[in-house]
């Protein structure tokens, strides 16, 4: 119980300070609100080396802690709404032999910026929002490829490092 905490202690850590990295270094796409999300890089990880049940938490701790240390509440309602839609795709699809990581990682970038986007439909009360969503895709597709093929290297040295971990 307590490698399994400090391991995800560890996780939380790494993924709160990508979260920070992300928005110290401006990466402008040209439209707002498109971030690479780094973050999930670790969320993806942990899915596949950790187990749903950690992975999970590893992403809602990590979205309230970096919405309280460095956001606002609407921050939180925006990221945990992409987050939690997100983690729920991943997982369903994680499960499955016909998805690859990155696609798993893309089916994830997609379903966070959906997520996203029908909660600022909602909170705006404007469904012209939703013509945005051929952008969120492309932006989702993108970054999910770019984060699940950074994932599919780095799971297996992972993997083995927390095996070796277990059996000292």
């Amino acid at each position: 119980m307590t490698r399994k905490i400090t391991i995800s202690a560890l996780f939380i850590a790494l993924a709160m300070i990508l979260s920070y990295l992300e928005a110290l270094i401006p990466f402008n796409f040209g439209i707002p609100g498109i971030k690479l999300g780094l973050a999930n890089l670790v969320v993806v990880i942990a899915l596949y080396t950790l187990g749903a049940r950690q992975a999970f938490a590893i992403s809602v701790i990590r979205i309230l802690l970096v919405s309280v240390t460095f956001g606002n509440m609407s921050a939180m309602m925006y990221s945990m709404a992409g987050g939690l839609l997100s983690f729920l795709i991943m997982y369903l699809l994680s499960r499955s032999s016909h998805f690859s990581t990155a696609g798993v990682s893309v089916a994830g970038g997609v379903s966070h910026n959906a997520g996203q986007l029908i909660v600022a439909a909602v909170i705006v009360e404007n469904l012209n929002l939703m013509l945005y969503i051929p952008v969120l895709i492309i932006a989702g597709v993108l970054t999910g490829l770019l984060i699940g093929v950074i994932a599919s290297k780095v799971i297996p040295p992972v993997r083995k490092a927390l095996n070796n971990t277990q059996h000292r």
